[in-house]
């Protein structure tokens, strides 16, 4: 199967479950306070609870560079079916806690685990699809990302229909049996770096890793890259965590109705986004070697009046229309930061340079839910989301000045 030319479209659909387990795995703990409070008396409390949902940011946040790192340097197969397989017993075992401590070790392996996926994961599709492909393809495998996050809500559902033990038990088995039918079907490609008596499977050539770090902080172009990518990461996590209650506030509706508003507008936008921007830049790189980031370009672009009008809008229309043109616009982005690199950096690299993009993104992401969580605490979310739209506009403005690329794909 492996020499079919669909193949790379095949490895863009086991990854696809993987992205959706990944995130909804994450998620659903979140949407299960209320029920496993009752069993664990600390959940009562909701600093102890904020801190369990940090615990598995900031462990995460660290441990994408090293994470990024292993996956230049190892078969990549392998170390996504060991990391599926890894956070899926985690979220089995999140069944069977009976304290607050064993919650926090298991969402602290969960963090490491997790990791461990999207560097490898994005540059194994990145491997096997080219130019023509690659923004399409990447941006496909992001919408398993967006399903798994609005799938994580029925864990809720789930334990009110049974108990919080049974939704994780049942999330963790799937994870682990989908990880048995990853050996059998997921391959590694070779790259073109290898030579041609190199066996199939193995892991790329490797770079020694301060040598690797030292060519990817000498270019000014990957610093650029980090700075892109972390200034719309701002917004991004602001609407995971903050656009129910900003939702709810604007619209003077109840939470119970804010959030699955707020979630499936901004799920259905970005999946129409990913898919949009994909199509269009893998088309537009092919005329222009900056195609995709014009391409990235127009998704942030829409995405600084979608905040404005998030921030003071206070209409139906307005508000749910802001959310579905920033929806839009971070899904073309999302679907090019990928392709984007691949362009500045070469393949025995591109997985550490995702883990350092992915590391800075979460740490951006935990700095504006605090930030936030004051803007809300002053009765102002609103205003908090309009700021955003400055920092996102002068990411745009550097990114168009600096970004130049050679050739479609570096080699």
């Amino acid at each position: 199967m492996q020499n079919k030319k669909y193949y790379p479209w095949v490895v863009v659909g086991l990854l696809w479950m993987v992205a959706l387990l990944n995130y909804m795995d994450r998620q659903m703990l979140s949407t299960m306070k209320d029920a496993m409070q009752t069993d664990i008396a600390e959940l009562q409390s909701a600093e102890a609870f904020g801190f369990l949902m940090a615990i598995f940011l900031y462990i995460y946040g660290f441990m994408s560079p090293v994470a990024g790192s292993i996956a230049d340097r190892v078969n990549r197969k392998w170390l996504i079916v060991a990391s599926l397989f890894v956070w899926s017993m985690v979220t089995y075992g999140m069944g069977m806690a009976t304290s607050y401590n064993q919650l926090l070790w298991l969402r602290a392996l969960m963090g490491v685990s997790e990791a461990l996926y999207i560097p490898a994961g994005l540059a194994m599709i990145a491997d096997y699809h080219t130019g023509k492909t690659r923004s399409l393809a990447v941006g496909i495998h992001m919408t398993g990302l967006y399903t798994g996050q609005a799938l994580g809500g029925f864990g809720a559902t789930v334990a009110a229909n049974y108990t919080w033990h049974t939704a994780f038990h049942w999330f963790g088995i799937a994870g682990i049996v989908y990880a048995a039918v990853l050996i059998f079907f997921l391959r590694e490609k070779k790259t073109a770096t290898q030579p041609a008596s190199t066996p199939a499977g193995t892991a790329p050539d490797k770079i020694p890793f301060i040598k690797g770090l030292s060519m990817l902080f000498s270019m000014i172009a990957f610093w650029v890259i980090l700075f892109y990518f972390a200034a719309p990461s701002l917004p991004g996590w602001a609407t995971k965590n903050w656009l129910p209650t900003l939702f709810a506030e604007s619209l003077s509706i109840p939470m119970s109705e804010a959030g699955p508003m707020s979630t499936i507008t901004i799920a259905v936008s970005s999946f129409a986004g990913v898919i949009a921007g994909g199509i269009l830049s893998d088309k537009w790189v092919m005329k222009n070697l900056r195609g995709r980031v014009y391409t990235g370009a127009i998704g942030l672009a829409l995405t600084i009046p979608s905040l404005i009008l998030l921030g003071y809008g206070d209409t139906f229309v307005s508000v749910v229309g802001a959310a579905v043109l920033f929806g839009i616009g971070f899904g073309m982005f999302d679907a090019n930061n990928m392709p984007i690199l691949c362009q500045f950096v070469p393949p025995n690299l591109r997985a550490t340079a995702y883990g350092f993009m992915n590391m800075v993104g979460v740490f951006a992401g935990a700095a504006v839910t605090q930030v936030l969580g004051i803007f809300t605490d002053d009765g102002d979310l609103g205003s908090g989301f309009a700021v955003l739209a400055a920092i996102v506009a002068l990411a745009l403005i550097i990114q168009l000045l600096c970004l130049r690329p050679k050739m479609i794909d570096c080699k």
